[in-house]
């Protein structure tokens, strides 16, 4: 996942590089708010990453809201229209982006309203979670994990990929979910999120990470 990353990489420490990270987002203008996702399949542990950076930011002071795009899928009788193992419907139907550009991302345009829901369905019941809004402080961060989330047109202030060679991600996907792997060799060809990320991470160890390191 992630295609071939030729630039070169520095290895890093996961506390390390979760510091680092929650640096340069500490940096960033709130408008009053930064959006940062956190994209990379299940194999490389978006969600983990994403719980670490949200601690090393509350450190720093700054208020965070932590949502995961996995709470934020369409309806199952749309998501599996075409089956259960389609990795087209996968790639293309599965993520609610609507709800999520609607009920995360756009309240925390410029003047926006802050209120955010942190989640909307519970995949596993199809059912609505009816959780409540929250408002995100002014200051504060949006940490969103999920798969997929690149090359979609969801607005961020901050892209963090998670790359994995095809071999690592066919080794660290469970044999029920190999089924996904077509859509994130699409993935990789279609939205380039190796290249498109503000921070591409290489994941194939998730005990020893690297930044790739970029020019300019």
């Amino acid at each position: 996942m992630g295609g071939v990353v030729t630039s070169p990489v520095r290895p890093i420490s996961p506390e390390r590089l979760a510091g680092e990270l929650a640096d340069r987002i500490a940096a960033l203008p709130g408008t009053p708010w930064v959006r940062v996702a956190v994209d990379g399949a299940p194999a490389a542990a978006p969600g983990a990453l994403a719980d670490t950076l949200a601690a090393s930011l509350r450190v720093r002071g700054r208020p965070v809201l932590r949502v995961s795009a996995g709470d934020f899928l369409r309806p199952a009788s749309l998501r599996l229209e075409y089956g259960h193992q389609d990795p087209d419907s996968y790639y293309d139907g599965w993520l609610d982006t609507g709800g999520l550009l609607r009920e995360v991302l756009a309240p925390l345009d410029p003047g926006g309203s802050g209120r955010v829901l942190p989640s909307l369905r519970d995949a596993a019941t199809d059912r609505a979670t009816r959780a409540p809004y929250t408002e995100l402080p002014p200051g504060g961060v949006l940490l969103l994990d999920g798969a997929l989330l690149l090359g979609r047109w969801l607005p961020f202030e901050l892209t963090v990929h998670l790359a994995l060679t095809a071999g690592a991600l066919a080794r660290r996907t469970p044999a029920e979910e190999r089924w996904t792997l077509p859509a994130y060799e699409r993935y990789d060809a279609e939205a380039e999120p190796a290249e498109a990320a503000d921070v591409v991470v290489r994941a194939d160890d998730p005990r020893r990470p690297a930044l790739v390191e970029r020019s300019g």
